[in-house]
């Protein structure tokens, strides 16, 4: 599997929509079996393409802290991420949903294995530790591509994830704001190794060789950007 990079320039200064441009760049341009990059943003939530940001997203609170609402393309529920975390991207020939979800959840339980953490998955693509979330994906396709992404919960910022993101009546009627604490975890807790250091790790794991993106190819990332950042794409519904 190939690791995508970007010219360094542009990491540190890009937003949640350009990266969601570049898994959909990789998908149609990159002609390479299987692929795989990951990315970190500052505050932002990301929602699903079947929901509507009025009923997830807290749009007072996120304008109030400076945090950056988009949507995505794949399915699954709204997600609070930041710096603390590690963003996965996997693209991958073919269609076979299932075999897609298996394959990289197969891959993600086995490097958190080999640090010696023992997460299992769930039938909902969870990645769990004990009976406490590290790791969400969701999925979606385009033309004899498949996309997987995922938030790896290294740490958060837990106040902007319990604000930021509008729980169902039903959810905390059930739950409370203090049972969202108890079910996800961090995997600080777990490794002694650095935010830099699991990144490197995690690469040196799962992939052999580079594939370094031209100036070209970050134009062409910015042109499929553009439908992100559309009012009109983020708001629909």
């Amino acid at each position: 599997m190939k690791y995508i990079s970007l010219p360094a320039n542009l990491t540190e200064d890009t937003h949640l929509s350009f990266f969601l441009a570049m898994e959909e760049y990789v998908a149609r341009y990159i002609d390479e079996d299987d692929c795989f990059f990951m990315w970190q943003v500052e505050p932002t939530v990301i929602f699903g393409r079947n929901q509507v940001m009025r009923n997830e997203v807290n749009v007072p609170y996120c304008r109030e802290h400076g945090i950056e609402i988009f949507r995505r393309k794949s399915g699954g529920g709204c997600v609070y991420a930041d710096r603390d975390n590690i963003m996965l991207s996997f693209i991958t020939r073919g269609d076979n949903v299932p075999f897609t979800f298996n394959r990289f959840m197969t891959m993600l339980i086995f490097v958190l294995r080999k640090l010696g953490v023992e997460a299992v998955g769930t039938t909902h693509n969870d990645v769990m530790i004990g009976d406490r979330k590290v790791c969400g994906t969701a999925f979606y396709q385009l033309p004899g591509r498949s996309i997987v992404h995922s938030t790896m919960l290294y740490d958060t910022n837990m106040e902007h994830m319990l604000h930021a993101i509008t729980p169902s009546a039903e959810k905390l009627r059930k739950n409370g704001v203090e049972s969202v604490r108890q079910r996800v975890t961090f995997l600080k807790e777990y490794v002694s190794l650095s935010i830099g250091e699991l990144k490197d790790f995690i690469r040196q794991t799962l992939c052999h060789g580079e594939l370094q993106l031209t100036g070209a190819d970050v134009e062409g990332i910015r042109r499929i950007e553009r439908e992100y950042l559309d009012k009109a794409f983020i708001q629909r519904m």
